[in-house]
């Protein structure tokens, strides 16, 4: 069950930990992929999506710039973890965070299947 929760607001501790709402923890009990964007800021997708909505689509002719495109936009940088059980938190890898512009605070808005993690400073 998707918990109804759309946003939500965090800042990362010192060792660039997210800690996720606990009534979005069983959506990411399969584990957690953090991609580069469409744009400035991060994708988070639960394990469970990716497996079943984007590496399918990733997976084009090998000929298709488009989809060799896609690939490289999210597998550059791309990162499998899984929560941490006691408190229910993800690393985001440095690169990943400033490609995205995020230093300490960030948002987090569900865009469909996926969450949009970026800068709260940043336009879209």
């Amino acid at each position: 069950m998707v918990a109804n929760i759309d946003y939500f607001e965090r800042k990362l501790d010192d060792k660039r930990r997210l800690t996720i709402p606990t009534e979005l923890r069983d959506e990411f009990s399969s584990g957690v992929v953090i991609t580069r964007g469409f744009g400035k800021y991060l994708h988070m997708y639960p394990q469970i999506t990716w497996d079943r909505e984007v590496e399918p689509a990733l997976n084009g002719s090998i000929l298709d710039e488009t989809v060799a495109n896609l690939n490289v936009r999210f597998r550059r940088g791309k990162t499998d973890v899984l929560l941490d059980d006691k408190q229910g938190r993800v690393t985001i890898e440095q690169h990943l965070l400033e490609y995205a512009g995020i230093d300490r605070e960030l948002v987090a808005v569900r865009a469909g299947a996926y969450w949009r993690i970026m800068n709260p400073e940043l336009e879209t």
